[in-house]
């Protein structure tokens, strides 16, 4: 039996979506957002949308939770949009976006952020509270960053705020340490899944000292 929290973390959703991303590719090899009609570029930035909204009611009808025709393939944005214009929004969503230094998880989250959205990345504490660059992490202030990172990650946990989706960023290369964090805050996560060199050009061309060792690091612990 399946409910709202645990159906999209299923197989057979996980399953069926990746089916539908198949066989509605275009003869070109692009996959068009079916809200926008642009193509959607990265397999993460690609929703299964319900046409007909699930419910704890209906969340086990299969001709509605696992019906391709009830199913839309739309960017994240576009989905966010999509709930928002007709007010399906009932509770507030949380993504937990994960993946190597550099793969472009502060960037994506930018993207497709809503203005009343909430975002806790932590290369921002460190930056808010010093005059430092944002990659500068003093270590005198390791305490000071983490204990607002802990009360902001609290707000999130317990919902407190009028904010409409929360994104967690970090590299969270552990398994065992995402689903502790999907468990504890009702967290969907969203793997910013980019190649390890890609990784290092970008370093080396933003000119982010030592950052090699963090990216090879991160492949080195990454458990699927």
């Amino acid at each position: 039996m399946f409910t709202l929290d645990n159906f999209y973390k299923s197989y057979e959703w996980r399953d069926l979506v990746c089916v539908l991303r198949i066989e509605r590719t275009h003869k070109d090899g692009v996959l068009y957002c079916e809200h926008c009609g642009r193509p959607i570029i990265k397999a993460y930035d690609c929703i299964g949308h319900h046409k007909i909204e699930l419910t704890e009611q209906n969340v086990n009808d299969y001709t509605i939770s696992l019906n391709p025709d009830n199913i839309m393939l739309v960017h994240h944005k576009c989905h966010n949009m999509i709930h928002e214009r007709w007010g399906y929004v009932k509770q507030k969503q949380v993504y937990l976006v994960y993946g190597a230094p550099c793969s472009g998880k502060t960037t994506w989250v930018r993207e497709v952020a809503g203005k009343e959205d909430l975002i806790l990345d932590v290369d921002n504490i460190w930056q808010m509270i010093t005059v430092n660059d944002r990659y500068t992490k003093p270590g005198r202030l390791k305490t000071n960053v983490f204990l607002v990172r802990d009360c902001i990650l609290d707000m999130i946990r317990t919902r407190t705020g009028n904010w409409r989706h929360a994104y967690v960023i970090g590299g969270y290369p552990f398994a065992m340490d995402r689903t502790r964090l999907e468990q504890s805050l009702g967290a969907q996560s969203i793997f910013i899944n980019e190649a390890k060199e890609t990784c290092l050009e970008r370093a080396k061309a933003s000119e982010r000292h030592g950052w090699d060792k963090y990216i090879e690091q991160w492949f080195d612990n990454y458990s699927a």
